[in-house]
């Protein structure tokens, strides 16, 4: 079974709408008991940093996915779901994350200062880990949804999986050992995101 952590911000109908379409039983869920048992997790979310870490400290979540993450259970972050894996955001000020990825969260700048912010709309993807096993099903410059105006900046090149151009190389997923995230929507990316949500639901371990 797989839980979708419901800390107060998240599209938590469409996910699990896209998950139930594929044959996999999920439930929403904001248990700590339920998360605990449950065989993988998914940390969706949207909207700004600052609220939803202080969502996941208050509830207690966050200690909880975090704990479930270190013992090695299959854990996917998406959107700021994804941004919340890592250490610091500097959105609107300095937040903490849940320190499961090394990196810092930054807004969209530099080159893409001639571009639309937010990011929003489809992007391909630019595969730097064929291995990972998010990607069983799809193949390089398969298109994906975006939503956002910060971007993940990992301290570590081997943890990100895949990147997607918008300006600069934007860190579109991430992989390290048996925690995962995608900068975009695979709920709203169609065929290709459901086929990314099948590969982490195949999970026995990490990539």
């Amino acid at each position: 079974m797989i839980a979708i952590v419901d800390y107060g911000v998240g599209n938590l109908f469409s996910l699990a709408c896209s998950l139930k379409k594929i044959g996999q039983d999920c439930v929403v869920t904001e248990d700590k008991h339920i998360i605990s048992v449950a065989d993988k997790l998914i940390l969706p979310g949207v909207g700004a940093f600052g609220n939803a870490a202080r969502l996941l400290n208050e509830s207690g979540l966050g200690e909880v996915v975090t704990g479930c993450a270190r013992e090695g259970k299959p854990l996917l972050g998406i959107c700021l779901g994804m941004q919340l894996l890592f250490d610091v955001s500097y959105e609107y000020g300095e937040h903490r994350g849940l320190g499961l990825i090394p990196g810092v969260v930054r807004p969209l700048s530099g080159d893409t200062e001639n571009l639309k912010i937010p990011h929003m709309g489809w992007n391909s993807l630019d595969v730097k880990n064929a291995g990972c096993a998010l990607f069983k099903y799809i193949k390089d410059g398969d298109y994906v949804y975006f939503v956002h105006s910060y971007h993940c900046v990992c301290a570590e090149e081997n943890d990100v999986a895949a990147t997607s151009l918008y300006g600069i190389p934007v860190t579109a997923a991430v992989a390290r050992k048996n925690i995962f995230g995608t900068q975009f929507h695979p709920e709203k990316s169609g065929e290709v995101g459901l086929k990314i949500l099948k590969s982490f639901c195949e999970l026995n371990g990490g990539c």
